[in-house]
């Protein structure tokens, strides 16, 4: 099931922000500041273009993750989060959205608090 979920996924619309994540994360390793937030934003895309199989778990961070998800928080975190939560939403109106609805939760979860995310 996860395969064909990836291949529907793929081809109705999640290779373009996978696509974005991935350029996110290639920008943001130019610099050596950015290098964290550019490991995380190609995490997300990895997991943005194959979500189905995966689970995320907010895992734990300690100071660094902490202070990291903050500024992630503040900068970009909460805009994607709530995107995906109301791309969710309206993919779970319908019976057959709500696969793909329960994977945009799963990205808004990672996009919130991506540092020390586990991806199983």
């Amino acid at each position: 099931m996860s395969f064909i979920g990836n291949i529907i996924w793929i081809v109705l619309g999640g290779f373009f922000p996978a696509l974005l994540w991935l350029c996110a994360g290639l920008v943001c390793c130019i610099t050596i500041i950015g290098i964290p937030f550019g490991i995380q934003c190609l995490k997300i895309s990895w997991v943005s273009l194959l979500p189905f199989g995966k689970t995320i778990n907010p895992g734990r961070f300690g100071a660094a993750g902490f202070i990291l998800n903050v500024i992630w928080i503040l900068v970009v975190g909460w805009a994607v989060a709530v995107s995906h939560f109301g791309l969710g939403l309206l993919f779970c109106i319908t019976i057959i959205g709500i696969p793909f609805g329960i994977q945009h939760f799963k990205l808004a979860l990672l996009s919130l608090l991506p540092f020390g995310a586990e991806i199983n």
